[in-house]
């Protein structure tokens, strides 16, 4: 933890915390505008938090605009990390309930689809880097901006309050600075339609964030013991909530996803390892492993999915190697490390490009001991399209073997129709084959 500054006292500190619940008073009555405050555990998140917290609880009952807290789980996040936040989000939702203030909690997750596994063993995605960072999209931006939208469908516009700095960093600062603020210190954001953005303690220190958890008690009654041993353990910040891709990667010097291939070296999660906690270094040997297999020969398909040569997604046999790893991994370490969810999203993946068998996922997880309540093999690949093709193919008398060609075709190249261009793809290769089959068929009669 920084170590507070020789001049630092309570009274700083108290006024320090008036003049933001002030300032958060003014904003709160100034519209209709719901709020949503991204909660990410860690330390500056957590002072804004209390700030709000402390003002609703002066209001008592002139507070009647509802407060969301957000916070987002990537499913992969460092494991103490991820049971810290999740418990104090419980704590947080079941001091409100007592307490009868207008707040209440949301934790988003990725879909299986927008996973970190699903990407990578199930479509066969690269590990992320600095060039090819897929999963910040996926993982955090994207379940961020549903809860909010989802927010300003009901109210039409919302208020963002991030725990942002200025001092968190010079470039932090340029991009702070840089913004058109109103008269009320709001500005728009810049990706999300119909949210402005507040930053109450933009011009706090790191001293300033420390002086104020120090000396004043959790209003959720908790404490911030253990908040303050993550920072000594780890020696780095924490991962924010991010709606932008403008936030930097969290894997060097934050807390973030202890998958993360972005950065060279996950600083916090190795400082956790340093501070006493051993069992995570299975965790960072197979992080480690994963990059090797960005360039490893045999690991990857020649040519991209847009069929540009290039490295490509991960071989079938390389997503079956990876899930199998994963899911040992997952034992030696006896934490969850993937869930039922994913390994169907898996399944289903693997079934529409490779798996014709729809069982090698399923097969890979009761290895492990892992029985995966699977829906029917068939319903895995049974799509409306599927249906028809057949239907088609059966009524222009075309043979068996053809039939099946048609759609291994489509199964393998085009899953989805509704993409850009895949429906004309599909029809020329299709009609290629029947044009190679009717040239074979007319050899063989003249033969």
């Amino acid at each position: 933890m920084t170590s507070l500054p020789a001049n630092a006292t309570p009274a700083t500190s108290q006024s320090l915390a008036d003049a933001a619940i002030t300032q958060l008073e003014s904003l709160y009555f100034a519209d209709n505008r719901p709020w949503v405050i991204a909660f990410s555990g860690g330390k500056d998140s957590t002072a804004l938090l209390q700030l709000v917290f402390n003002m609703l609880l002066g209001l008592r009952e002139r507070a009647t605009k509802q407060v969301v807290v957000l916070s987002s789980d990537t499913q992969v996040e460092a494991p103490n990390v991820a049971a810290f936040v999740s418990a104090t989000i419980d704590r947080i939702h079941q001091s409100v309930l007592a307490l009868g203030l207008p707040l209440v909690t949301e934790l988003v997750r990725p879909t299986p689809e927008e996973s970190y596994w699903g990407k990578l063993i199930g479509r066969g995605y690269p590990p992320p880097s600095r060039w090819f960072r897929w999963c910040t999209s996926n993982m955090k931006i994207k379940p961020s901006r549903r809860a909010i939208e989802n927010i300003t469908r009901q109210h039409g516009s919302v208020i963002l309050l991030l725990g942002t700095r200025l001092a968190e960093s010079a470039q932090r600062g340029r991009t702070m600075q840089a913004r058109d603020i109103n008269s009320r210190g709001l500005n728009p954001h810049h990706e999300i339609p119909n949210a402005l953005v507040s930053t109450p303690i933009a011009d706090w220190t790191t001293e300033d964030v420390w002086e104020y958890l120090t000396t004043h008690p959790c209003p959720w009654g908790s404490d911030h013991g253990f908040l303050f041993s993550l920072y000594r353990q780890a020696s780095g910040g924490e991962c924010p909530v991010i709606f932008d891709l403008n936030t930097p990667s969290c894997g060097g010097s934050r807390f973030g996803c202890w998958t993360c291939t972005v950065v060279k070296e996950d600083k916090s999660l190795q400082g956790f390892i340093r501070s006493g906690e051993e069992q995570l270094q299975p965790l960072v040997e197979f992080r480690d492993w994963l990059i090797t297999l960005r360039d490893k020969p045999g690991y990857r398909s020649e040519v991209k999915r847009n069929r540009l040569l290039g490295p490509g997604p991960f071989l079938p046999a390389a997503r079956q190697e990876i899930l199998d790893k994963l899911l040992a991994l997952e034992i030696k370490v006896g934490l969850p490390l993937i869930g039922d969810e994913e390994l169907l999203y898996i399944q289903q993946e693997w079934s529409r490009e490779f798996d014709y068998q729809n069982d090698l996922a399923c097969g890979i997880a009761a290895k492990h001991g892992r029985a995966i309540a699977m829906p029917d093999k068939q319903d895995l690949l049974n799509h409306p399209e599927d249906d028809l093709l057949e239907q088609v193919a059966i009524e222009s008398d075309l043979n068996p073997e053809l039939i099946r060609q048609v759609l291994d075709i489509r199964r393998r190249n085009y899953p989805d129709l509704a993409k850009w261009g895949a429906k004309a793809g599909f029809e020329r290769a299709v009609g290629d084959l029947v044009k190679k089959a009717a040239q074979q068929a007319e050899q063989a009669t003249t033969s």
